[in-house]
């Protein structure tokens, strides 16, 4: 039912996690927030509850498999349940393979796939003691089309996609799965980049980017979809990205 669910985040004190957040909450779904700034995560949950909304938030480093497990155990704890996983936090310290930054490798390595496996280590036993879930992870259309600069970004993305997938197939009539694909969309990953060529391509991007509300209605879509039915994958791009 629209607006009655308890839904997990992570990644969410900005950007697309922080617009799924705001969205949800905003329709009557009870949030909980998991990232890594203290700071951040009190004032995205303090403006939900400020503006009516049902909030709590937990710091989380989704690198780490004990503190995403302690995420869910705060959700089940404070709501007796957990509805809806969205594993969407994400690094993006792109960079040519040349530059041989490898500690940026391990970390997209460690948050963009081991994130969503620690999300799915987390979630299975509450969905199978439920009988009822519903895993969402946020990969990339660099997952389908790869370009010089992005490859390990890309990479990891893929590997996102092809886990879900499994997940999906292995979980079919008991839980969801949902994969989300987003282009070019307005966050502050830009910041976390290093080269110059790629930083500002994609400052260029950004010109056409997609708001990140965009991304938190297609969550909201999947989410609401009838009993019996699952959306596997949404490919979502700014009109203008070629």
């Amino acid at each position: 039912m629209q607006g009655s669910k308890v839904v997990a985040i992570t990644g969410a004190s900005s950007g697309m996690g922080e617009a799924i957040a705001r969205t949800l909450a905003a329709r009557g779904d009870r949030v909980v927030l998991g990232a890594r700034g203290e700071a951040a995560l009190a004032r995205v949950g303090g403006e939900i509850r400020a503006a009516g909304g049902e909030a709590t938030w937990r710091l989380t480093d989704v690198a780490r498999r004990d503190e995403v497990s302690a995420l869910v155990a705060h959700t089940v704890a404070t709501y007796g349940r957990l509805d809806v996983f969205v594993a969407n936090a994400g690094a993006m310290p792109i960079g040519p393979l040349d530059a041989l930054a490898v500690d940026d490798w391990e970390l997209m390595v460690d948050v963009n796939i081991k994130g969503v496996l620690w999300g799915i280590a987390a979630v299975l036993p509450v969905f199978r003691a439920q009988g009822s879930g519903h895993f969402i992870a946020v990969a990339s259309t660099a997952a389908r089309k790869v370009v010089p600069g992005m490859a390990v970004y890309a990479g990891t993305k893929a590997a996102v996609a092809a886990i879900c997938e499994g997940l999906r197939q292995e979980v079919a009539g008991e839980f969801r799965v949902t994969t989300l694909f987003p282009g070019y969309t307005a966050t502050n990953f830009a910041d976390h980049v290093r080269d110059d060529g790629l930083r500002a391509q994609l400052a260029a991007g950004a010109a056409i980017a997609m708001p990140p509300e965009a991304v938190a209605a297609v969550v909201a879509f999947a989410i609401d979809q009838p009993e019996g039915v699952s959306i596997g994958e949404i490919v979502l791009r700014p009109t203008a990205q070629g």
